[in-house]
């Protein structure tokens, strides 16, 4: 009897022998996920066109926004050379476009840039193909800060994910999802976004590939990107008190223990990262920031 052996790997097995998988051809996509955001779309499309690394596949999912961010799209289609591609339509929310983004991907691996944050720098993406062109990585992840609206070079909040290790998934804690990076086979695999969570179906993603699954990741020392404070899931106490039901919940779906105790571990932990924050030099705002 032969053991199963995922699709994914033996799609990678092929590219691997063909000498397909390389940094140089290594196609990745970037989704995002907008509704009304022409306030800060403009930064986060510059922020990927400005990519050193040019095979990028840049995919938009809007959810029929009634501002002028469909304009702000129009306008910046030309210059992607056929790199990037949207849709427009009512969705069910930010991880349902998220997953619409993933089936419209094409890559080799798949990450997300939200509407209202941007990359740190111009090479993040040269740093991602670097690294997945080695076979054995699933999928990989770095650092993101957090930012003001009014100082974008004012990091208020620096978020590493240096010290994690899959058992602190039982706490609530997990990389930075900004700056996750997967092979688009394991999605195929074992599942893209549930939507039935709230505000933390990223949590559950991360929890059901890395703790479950147990994908081989793997850390990258680079601040991947800049998010301006004021997100969905970082508003009020209301929507942490979201998050830390959402995380119970899907901890119990995948029968990984834990507690109500164990997750409030993580706000003290937070709350250390915010005071060390404020220690923390000025961060250079890219070039490419707040053109118009």
């Amino acid at each position: 009897m032969y053991a199963e052996v995922p699709c994914y790997c033996v799609e990678l097995y092929f590219a691997i022998v063909t000498g397909n998988l390389t940094s140089e051809n290594m196609k990745i996509s970037i989704i995002t996920a907008t509704y009304n955001s022409a306030s800060t779309l403009r930064d986060t499309i510059e922020s990927v066109l400005a990519q050193t690394y040019q095979d990028i596949e840049y995919i938009i999912v809007d959810g029929a926004s009634k501002d002028d961010t469909l304009d702000i799209i129009h306008h910046y289609e030309p210059l992607f050379n056929g790199r990037l591609k949207y849709v427009s339509e009512p969705d069910k929310g930010l991880y349902d476009a998220m997953n619409k983004g993933i089936d419209m991907a094409t890559g080799d691996a798949v990450g997300v840039l939200n509407s209202d944050d941007f990359f740190t720098h111009k090479d993040v993406i040269k740093g991602v193909a670097e690294a997945m062109s080695d076979e054995q990585i699933d999928a990989v992840y770095g650092d993101v800060h957090y930012v003001n609206a009014e100082r974008l070079d004012k990091c208020v909040r620096y978020y590493s994910s240096k010290r994690f290790r899959p058992w602190w998934m039982r706490l609530g804690f997990m990389p930075a999802h900004p700056s996750f990076y997967c092979r688009r086979e394991v999605y195929k695999t074992y599942g893209k976004f549930d939507t039935s969570y709230r505000v933390a179906a990223d949590f559950e993603q991360l929890l059901r590939l890395i703790f479950v699954r147990k994908i081989k990741t793997k850390y990258l020392n680079e601040d991947f990107v800049t998010m301006r404070t004021g997100g969905v899931s970082n508003a009020n106490l209301n929507s942490r008190w979201l998050i830390m039901l959402d995380h119970r919940r899907a901890l119990r779906a995948n029968n990984v223990g834990s507690s109500y105790f164990l997750l409030s571990l993580r706000y003290i932990y937070k709350a250390m990262e915010v005071i060390l924050s404020r220690f923390h030099r000025p961060i250079e705002v890219a070039e490419y920031v707040g053109k118009k």
